[in-house]
């Protein structure tokens, strides 16, 4: 038994429990309302399986956006399969959940970002982020639905006024789990 509680690597699984299950209810139900994802995933991961060209083009990390077309949608514990299509070309995918970098809603602002620590304990780092801080730039252009990205994604906004209402929106507290680490 640990000398203590690693609540890191607690926090990990929590959360990549929390992708699985909203990923079965989609896989189940479909994308309700306006939500859609950005998932940013390790494309070196042994476990990842994606077409060769992918790898090629994609040789360290890859966004794909899950929105107005996909298929084939299936979750198990270990990870997810879905065929996305890009340029035309349905592609089947396969992304085990600890390969996951980003996972973003930007419908409702939800991010998850897990950040490996090159310490010597070998655990992750979870941490819930505010929209913004995935985003490198409000600029930075969309992906296409269903197409791989070499950029983040942009905060999204429905109506283009994005500054309207900034100051009555509260910004979310970013709490690094590492900080709780000895």
């Amino acid at each position: 038994m640990p000398d203590t509680i690693e609540y890191g690597n607690l926090m990990h699984r929590a959360m990549r429990g929390l992708i699985q299950e909203v990923l079965e209810d989609v896989a189940r139900d479909g994308l309700p309302g306006e939500h859609h994802f950005f998932i940013t995933f390790d494309t070196l991961h042994p476990d990842v399986e994606i077409a060769d060209w992918l790898s090629d083009r994609y040789p360290e990390e890859m966004t794909i956006v899950m929105q107005h077309w996909f298929e084939n949608l299936n979750v198990t514990d270990e990870g997810f399969s879905v065929t996305l299509n890009f340029g035309d070309n349905p592609e089947p995918l396969y992304i085990p959940f600890d390969a996951i970098r980003t996972f973003v809603d930007p419908s409702v602002e939800f991010g998850l970002r897990f950040e490996s620590q090159d310490e010597d304990d070998d655990g992750d780092e979870a941490e819930v982020v505010e929209i913004d801080e995935l985003a490198p730039a409000r600029s930075a252009p969309q992906a296409a639905p269903a197409t791989a990205t070499d950029t983040a994604p942009a905060k999204s906004s429905g109506d283009g006024d994005d500054d309207s209402d900034s100051d009555d929106q509260k910004d979310a507290e970013v709490v690094s789990l590492y900080s709780f680490r000895k």
